[in-house]
């Protein structure tokens, strides 16, 4: 049996919040190519892929940005927005045509902070999205810029 990683919005909300999110949601397309965001710029939205790819990247000095994770349908796209300063982390952009969920930062920090149960929901979900993202920009750069072998622990 597969089940749904914690990381995708099925796997993480109950149905209850998920329904919560979803009625401030609003459909948005990305063009190939199409960045949704950069590094340092305001969190003041996120989004759920609804199909294609969009690539989280960060900026390399003198390079091209590196790729950390690759994030598809149902995948949570941006987590700055929730703590402050809300300001992007990482950099974002669409590798296929993409269509999401946009969501506003503020109208669903009022949800969280009106609500207990939704917000205590939120806050777990994106700390799940956190610690995978940062476990991905580890091994990713481990595998760009550490000697051969270096990246490997548990």
């Amino acid at each position: 049996m597969r089940t749904t990683p914690p990381t995708k919005i099925t796997g993480a909300l109950p149905a209850e919040h998920r329904s919560r999110l979803m009625s401030v949601a609003r459909e948005v397309s990305f063009a190939e190519s199409a960045r949704l965001f950069n590094e340092g710029g305001r969190a003041d939205r996120f989004w759920i892929v609804r199909t294609g790819i969009v690539a989280l990247d960060v900026h390399v000095p003198g390079r091209q940005p590196a790729v950390i994770e690759n994030l598809g349908p149902g995948e949570l796209v941006g987590c700055s927005w929730m703590l402050q300063p809300a300001a992007w982390k990482l950099g974002a952009v669409a590798t296929t045509p993409v269509r999401t969920y946009e969501f506003d930062a503020a109208a669903v920090r009022t949800m969280i902070d009106t609500d207990p149960a939704f917000g205590s929901a939120m806050g777990h979900w994106v700390a799940q999205v956190l610690a995978h993202r940062l476990h991905a920009a580890r091994i990713r750069l481990l595998d760009l810029y550490a000697p051969h072998g270096s990246g490997s622990y548990l």
